[in-house]
């Protein structure tokens, strides 16, 4: 797991680590950035330099090596190429593309984030974070969504889940395409939202990898128990 810290433990690599121990997997941290935040908003975001970040990389990939891997707030440019460099080509690499924090505040910068699009086995953003990936303004219809995903796919990602969470109705419905077609995952809209709700997604479905089960079968099994925690 590749992210920032939040001593708030709502997000981030506590978030990565709670889902995980949900799904029956360990984790192996690589920490990005200490961030200052709350419920409330981040105070501050404190980078790790790259050096530091790319050592963390290679001691997590030593034996026994990681069987997926899930990225989260990677905050500088020299952080994308330190990682885009050392991932091996060989494992699913699921990455959450954070760029502000449900609670407020900027992250990461969406162009800096490209070479890790195109590394990735299955990009998550939601629709805002879609949005500002593929430069299109935020889907309300479904060709819309299509759009923002071929823009994605393009940009090199092996596949795209466009979560609902943002949307309106009475059911969250998250939107997998892939360069074989689409395929869509729905589960009845909790009224009560958490934070860190994209962190222990993008987590399950690599947890679900991980195990070896297929995307689609990994997002629907990640959307379930995503659901199960919302509802704790």
């Amino acid at each position: 797991m590749i992210g920032g810290t939040d001593p708030s433990g709502g997000a981030g690599l506590t978030r990565d680590a709670a889902m995980a121990v949900r799904m029956g997997c360990e984790v192996k941290p690589v920490v990005t950035a200490v961030t200052v935040q709350t419920d409330t908003g981040v105070d501050a975001l404190n980078p790790v330099p790259p050096s530091v970040v790319r050592a963390q990389l290679q001691a997590a990939l030593a034996a026994p090596m990681p069987a997926a891997i899930k990225i989260g707030m990677v905050a500088t440019d020299a952080q994308v190429a330190a990682l885009a460099e050392l991932l091996p080509q060989d494992l699913p690499l699921v990455f959450d593309p954070v760029l502000r924090a449900s609670s407020g505040g900027t992250l990461s910068a969406a162009p800096a984030l490209r070479p890790l699009i195109g590394r990735s086995t299955l990009l998550t953003p939601n629709l805002p974070e879609a949005a500002c990936l593929s430069d299109l303004p935020v889907a309300v219809c479904a060709d819309a969504l299509q759009a923002q995903a071929r823009a994605l796919l393009a940009l090199g990602a092996g596949a795209v889940l466009i979560k609902g969470g943002h949307a309106r109705g009475d059911h969250c419905v998250d939107h997998l395409f892939t360069p074989q077609g689409t395929e869509q995952f729905a589960a009845p809209r909790v009224a009560a939202g958490k934070r860190g709700t994209g962190c222990s997604l993008a987590t399950a479905i690599a947890c679900r990898l991980a195990a070896g089960a297929d995307l689609a079968a990994a997002c629907r099994s990640a959307k379930a128990e995503l659901t199960r925690w919302l509802r704790l």
